[in-house]
């Protein structure tokens, strides 16, 4: 009597362990659930990302320090910048843009193409 009552009790427990393991498992594979483990992985790889980019960056500013000591560079952070230097090719550009509202359908200004939607048809 003391065997089959053993027996019945070892059988129920491993069924109420079983039942319980594949509950768990059920509802790790729901949408709501894989929906937030994803998100979690998501945001610890951004963390993670975010921490690289700091090493990176960091890593970046002591080698430029041992290489401005090296050549005996010093850098002056109260230093006078130097005056703005003038692009011109963002003012011909600006001049091309000018010309293009004076006249929209030219194909050919200035060297280079210009795209008119109207030609393709």
């Amino acid at each position: 009597m003391f065997r089959r009552t053993f027996w019945f009790t070892a059988g129920a427990a491993a069924g109420v362990w079983a039942t319980t393991k594949v509950n768990r498992k059920l509802k790790q594979l729901t949408p709501e659930s894989l929906a937030a483990q994803a998100a979690n992985k998501a945001i610890d790889a951004g963390h993670r990302l975010k921490d690289f980019a700091l090493d990176v960056r960091d890593g970046m500013a002591q080698r430029e320090a041992e290489l401005g000591e090296a050549l005996g560079l010093e850098h002056d952070p109260d230093a006078e910048l130097p005056a703005q230097r003038r692009v011109v090719a963002v003012e011909n550009r600006k001049l091309l843009a000018a010309k293009r509202q004076d006249n929209p359908n030219s194909t050919y200004e200035n060297g280079s193409y210009t795209y008119n939607r109207n030609e393709d048809h």
